[in-house]
């Protein structure tokens, strides 16, 4: 029995349509593509009323890029899908149309009904999950507390053993420069990451740290963690991209679907001309695919 794996098209004005595209043509066993988008490059049409525009921004195309994501959020729950897989929208074109959410992971999220869920980025050995996701920097470390710390841990925890790691290494961040050098450079890791890192031991998972984010890293590349859990977006996201830019894979954590996408973004300055890599959309379906044959942790 195949597999069935909704692609979605994002912004058809990016390169989603062009890497869906080349991803599902190569050769795959047992698997079987629903590609979701506008009549003429989907097997699910979404209305698209207006001119496909490569390099433009525009509020139609991601009111048609939202459209495939519900679409395709109901084929997983329907059970008409295994996992989606989704192509790259524009955050500046969801608010021009108006949509009020910052990405995938939470649209996703509400979605579903997921109250919990996380945001991992994985690719050539790293696994990195943020405890705040798309937040002004300036912003974060307001927003970290104990509670949403230790939420991505538990979620990080629960992925591992998801990918067969067995009480996986999860070293935790610090925020500040050298973990906070003793209090010297800030007291979040003594005040906030500390506790919830405790807490999460409490509960059984074998979370280590606070590890200064300039050498968690270079130690997770060298097997002394499986997973690592970042404080804010580009502390996490910019080595894993640096490691893994061409084959990163994005997994939202928490979910009672399986939804996975590329790690890059639309690439406007290159769409229509052919040369967009699809590396990480054949990554994310391979994930996909994994993850649909084995048991979800958050259906329940």
């Amino acid at each position: 029995m195949s597999i069935r794996i909704g692609i979605t098209c994002g912004d058809v004005n990016g390169i989603g349509p062009e890497i869906a595209r080349k991803a599902v043509s190569k050769v795959w066993n047992d698997v079987e593509f629903v590609l979701i988008g506008p009549a003429g490059d989907g097997t699910w049409n979404i209305p698209f009323n207006g001119n496909i525009t490569p390099g433009k921004i525009t509020a139609e195309a991601s009111r048609t890029a939202v459209a495939a994501i519900e679409r395709a959020v109901r084929g997983c729950l329907d059970g008409e899908l295994d996992a989606m897989v989704t192509a790259p929208i524009c955050k500046e074109g969801l608010k021009r149309a108006g949509v009020n959410y910052p990405g995938h992971t939470e649209m996703i999220a509400e979605l579903t009904g997921t109250k919990r869920y996380g945001m991992m980025l994985m690719g050539k050995g790293l696994r990195v999950t943020i405890a705040t996701r798309h937040l002004p920097l300036r912003e974060v470390a307001d927003a970290l507390t104990k509670e949403n710390i230790l939420e991505a841990i538990e979620l990080t925890g629960e992925a591992l053993d998801r990918f067969g790691f067995k009480n996986g290494r999860i070293g935790v961040c610090g925020l500040n420069p050298h973990a906070g050098d003793g209090g010297a450079l800030g007291d979040e890791e003594a005040t906030i990451i500390a506790p919830a890192i405790e807490a999460a031991r409490a509960k059984g998972f074998n979370a280590i740290g606070p590890v200064p984010a300039d050498v968690i890293f270079f130690q997770t590349l060298e097997k002394q963690y499986d997973a690592v859990v970042a404080m804010y977006h580009d502390q996490g996201l910019g080595p894993l991209k640096m490691h893994a830019f061409d084959c990163g894979v994005n997994l939202t954590l928490g979910l009672p679907i399986v939804r996975t996408s590329p790690d890059h973004g639309t690439a406007f300055d290159i769409a229509g001309k052919e040369v967009a890599k699809p590396d990480s959309m054949i990554a994310a379906i391979e994930t996909a695919i994994q993850l649909a044959q084995r048991s979800n942790p958050w259906t329940t």
